[in-house]
């Protein structure tokens, strides 16, 4: 529990590691205004890399832990919403807030909602314009049911505005520019933990994998894999579970690590995805948090996908979309250095200020 600093009351709702990122600028924040409670459900459910964000970013210890687990996409938001419910009834908050698009955003949107408790979304208002994604309809669903929406850039309340969605609009900026600024601050450019992990700064490209349009068919994951060997750099991939999983099943994994320039790693913390990021030659993924952040720190992306939730950095010359083909990837890896121009579109860094100030004006 936060210390009181006011008669508020914020229980703050997160499942999974980019949430964790989203609410580590926001801790303090919350508890210069409000009696703060962090519920954590548990969807990403490897405990000690749940932890080890935890401690990276320095958000305090969860003051309740649900243990959803994984499973289809209803049985998680079905999960969340029961368990979520329950921890709400329990211990009443004034304000629900939620973050980004994952099944746990959805299940503790639709929890409060069914309370009668006013719902707070941040990074409300991103579209891919992909209702086959389920993240899309997360997005859609969970800002519906918000009370009020954090936006993080004019194209998301443009598109809040375009829906005629009733919540309160806000347009504060990306909490994640903020907690960026402050993790470089802190511990400067990570040139040592790239060195320390014996890779050259410069001398790789990094590439992390995991959508299920990518990963659960065959023919996209062969074509990827292809590519992946065909590359004449070294690569770095910290190696989500479900794509280890899905490397197996196929029997590609020999394939991939076969060339010697792959090399592939356990998942790793913020601090260390941070520094191996920043330190690369480029990034190859299909994340969209990973796409924000390569253009933050002004590092070529290139996304295996068709859409994006962040055409700003498309715009800007920074990432290029490409489908899950052989040659599109090489061509794409091969001629890209990134772009030209770089706006502060995501914000100056004072978004979790902003939020909290908004919060707590709106129970004055």
């Amino acid at each position: 529990m936060g210390k009181a600093s006011g008669a508020m009351r914020i229980t703050a709702v997160v499942g999974a590691r980019p949430q964790f990122v989203k609410l580590a600028p926001l801790v303090a924040e919350l508890d210069r205004i409000c009696r703060r409670r962090i519920i954590h459900t548990g969807q990403h459910y490897d405990y000690e890399l749940s932890r080890l964000f935890f401690e990276e970013l320095e958000i305090p210890e969860p003051d309740v832990h649900l243990d959803v687990g994984s499973g289809t996409h209803a049985q998680q938001i079905g999960r969340t919403m029961i368990a979520v419910e329950e921890a709400l009834a329990q211990n009443r908050p004034d304000i629900v807030l939620v973050f980004g698009d994952t099944n746990s955003t959805l299940g503790a949107a639709l929890a409060a909602s069914k309370l009668g408790i006013p719902c707070a979304h941040v990074e409300a208002g991103v579209r891919g314009f992909n209702r086959r994604e389920p993240e899309e309809m997360n997005r859609l669903l969970a800002d519906r049911l918000s009370d009020f929406l954090f936006v993080p850039t004019d194209r998301g309340e443009a598109n809040l505005k375009r829906e005629g969605v009733t919540g309160e609009i806000h347009n504060v900026g990306d909490v994640m520019v903020d907690v960026l600024i402050d993790a470089r601050r802190r511990h400067g450019d990570g040139r040592d933990r790239v060195e320390a992990l014996g890779l050259e700064p410069g001398g790789y490209v990094l590439a992390t994998f995991h959508r299920p349009a990518n990963v659960d068919a065959r023919q996209p994951l062969d074509e990827i894999v292809n590519a992946l060997v065909a590359i004449d750099r070294p690569i770095v991939i910290p190696l989500h579970p479900r794509t280890r999983g899905r490397l197996e099943a196929f029997g590609l994994l020999d394939a991939v690590t076969g060339t010697g320039r792959v090399r592939l790693m356990e998942p790793v913390g913020y601090l260390t995805m941070l520094a191996l990021l920043g330190n690369s030659s480029l990034m190859l993924t299909d994340s969209g948090g990973l796409q924000k952040e390569a253009y933050l720190m002004r590092i070529p992306c290139v996304t295996v996908s068709e859409q994006t939730a962040w055409m700003e950095t498309v715009e800007a010359g920074w990432n290029r979309l490409i489908p899950p083909e052989t040659q599109a990837i090489l061509g794409s890896v091969a001629a890209f250095t990134g772009g030209l121009s770089h706006t502060d579109c995501y914000g100056d860094g004072t978004a979790s200020q902003r939020i909290a100030d908004i919060l707590a004006a709106s129970g004055s």
